[in-house]
């Protein structure tokens, strides 16, 4: 019965088809459990601190199956990519300077229905995306109707529509009754 080290090719200098295949098992499985740990955050749709990890551990243990490093090392480097980035995370959380110089901070795009140009030049938004982006996020075709948009840290321009007023429609007199019908514009 082959031991561990000479079934995953540990001790040789090209590895064999079925050694990849075991490696490849091996390093799936670890993987999911790097996933679990960081919790699925930086797989979601979020900043470059999170797009950032998943690039760098997907390289890190592509090596452990293709033998293009030490096979255990590379494991644990994986395990501590993830651990730091949980506990980038957690000091975010508790510290918002920490949070900002890791991730970033948002820019006001939009206020009260006047586009900010120093902060579009600053996240390199053009007009034509940030009409494109108010129409998919807010519903709204122009920056008259829009209270706030932000750009996030995740690079998602956030709208908040500005609340519209009511319009009188009729006013109707019958019998001592008044009666008045109000319009809200979406």
């Amino acid at each position: 019965m082959p031991d561990f080290s000479s079934l995953l090719g540990l001790d040789q200098s090209s590895l064999t088809w079925w050694q990849m295949m075991l490696r490849a098992t091996i390093v799936y499985v670890a993987a999911i459990a790097m996933v679990r740990l960081g919790e699925k955050r930086f797989l979601g749709k979020n900043t470059a601190f999170d797009v950032i990890l998943g690039i760098v551990l997907g390289s890190v243990v592509s090596r452990a199956i293709t033998g293009g490093s030490p096979f255990a090392p590379i494991i644990v480097a994986g395990f501590t990519l993830v651990a730091l980035h949980w506990l980038f995370a957690f000091l975010s959380f508790r510290f918002d300077r920490f949070g900002t110089l890791v991730k970033g901070s948002s820019r006001t795009l939009v206020e009260d229905g006047e586009i900010r140009w120093d902060e579009m030049r600053s996240g390199h938004v053009s007009r034509e995306d940030l009409l494109g982006a108010l129409r998919r996020n807010g519903s709204v075709e122009g920056p008259e109707r829009v209270r706030e948009a932000r750009l996030e840290r995740n690079g998602e321009v956030s709208v908040l529509r500005m609340q519209s007023e009511p319009r009188v429609v009729t006013i109707d007199v019958q019998e001592g009754i008044q009666t008045v019908r109000v319009e809200w514009a979406s």
